[in-house]
């Protein structure tokens, strides 16, 4: 029996409006909205981070295409490749995305290689980027699901809960065999809210004293593959009913968000070995520092020292232990050092190989804080 829906989740009464001969639609409207704050959050730690924040806005006019590509991709040939391509009118709605329809998978994937091609353009660390725009992606999505709400779609089992949505018995997504007034799980919002919650931790990891040298370098985004993976693979096992390509019985996002943990994983222990080379590989070679003094990584760690010094001269900085446990570790740029770098001829950095180079520079980059103030006197924003 079911309750009294006196606390369920209404469903809208329209999904859009007309704006003259044009018809706006909410569930674009809530995508919209979502990369905007993407968009937003980005280019604030971007900017917190000493990085060009304008690159956000750049890199996100080749992302945002690419990802929403993507992201119809996904659904289309992932979820119900059955419904679409099964029929003329089902390839018609391929490009109807106003009726709803975008797999995040898939345009995260799109997204990210449309990003790592102008990180390569314009000599961004990927790595960094990455750690940048991880929550606010958690956040475009938790925007962006609330369209399932405005288009009365991708809601969970049939429950008793009092916060049960209501759906319309109208709606062509009403399940057939119910009867009109049975409340379902509100599954867009139940991953709205982990998506939020996931962003406000990763942030908060970031920023910790204790938990900043373990996020960084590209492993915040490891981190929002691992969270968002296990969100969403709970959510298709015990709640979604909408229809779904199967494989082995189970959904096949089922396996999808499984392989996003993996991958996750995996990336996370991958960088956690990259970061301790590429900063190893910077202490073996002192020389580096010195003939590539005027290089991106190397002025990095010039400000990165800079700050501490002005910050506690004389001490390493107590919110960054890694920093005095790593950077400080470079043999200091006194005088001496300064005039025989002066005199060390060209051809010492090409000796160098990798670490002279640019790339390397971008690698270090990604390791590297570059505030002109000392986080633990002065937040880091975003």
């Amino acid at each position: 029996m079911l309750v009294s829906p006196t606390l369920s989740i209404p469903s809208p009464g329209w999904s859009g409006f007309s704006l003259g001969p044009f018809e706006v639609h909410a569930y674009a409207l809530c995508i919209l909205l979502g990369m905007a704050a993407a968009i937003a959050i980005t280019t604030r730690r971007m900017d917190a981070r000493g990085q060009d924040g304008d690159f956000v806005m750049d890199a996100a006019l080749l992302a945002i295409p690419l990802g929403i590509i993507g992201a119809r991709l996904y659904h289309v040939v992932i979820t119900d490749p059955g419904y679409y391509f099964g029929s003329a009118e089902g390839l018609m709605e391929i490009p109807q995305l106003w009726k709803g329809g975008l797999g995040i998978m898939g345009g995260v994937a799109f997204g990210a290689l449309a990003v790592w091609i102008m990180c390569r353009v314009r000599g961004t660390s990927y790595a960094l980027f990455a750690d940048c725009v991880a929550p606010a992606l958690l956040v475009a999505q938790a925007v962006g699901r609330w369209g399932n709400w405005f288009n009365q779609e991708l809601f969970g089992r049939a429950t008793t809960l009092p916060w049960g949505l209501e759906i319309a018995p109208t709606s062509p997504n009403f399940p057939d065999g119910l009867p009109a007034g049975t409340l379902f799980h509100p599954t867009f919002l139940y991953e709205s809210l982990w998506n939020l919650l996931g962003a406000a931790l990763i942030i908060w990891l970031g920023r910790s004293r204790r938990t900043a040298h373990r996020v960084d370098g590209g492993r915040s985004m490891a981190l929002y593959l691992i969270w968002y993976g296990t969100g969403r693979m709970l959510i298709e096992i015990f709640l979604r009913i909408d229809p779904s390509a199967m494989f082995l019985g189970v959904r096949i996002h089922v396996f999808t968000a499984a392989a996003l943990i993996v991958v996750g994983l995996l990336l996370y222990a991958w960088l956690s070995r990259r970061k301790a080379a590429v900063l190893g590989s910077v202490a073996e070679h002192p020389a580096s520092t010195r003939a590539a003094n005027g290089s991106g990584s190397h002025r990095a760690v010039a400000a990165a020292r800079q700050s501490d010094a002005a910050a506690a001269p004389g001490a390493e900085t107590p919110s960054e232990p890694w920093r005095g446990a790593r950077i400080n570790r470079l043999p200091d740029l006194d005088r001496a050092d300064r005039t025989a770098a002066a005199a060390e001829p060209e051809t010492d950095t090409a000796e160098l190989g990798e670490q002279a180079d640019p790339s390397g520079d971008v690698r270090l980059q990604a390791f590297v804080e570059t505030r002109a103030t000392d986080p633990s006197r002065q937040p880091v924003r975003g």
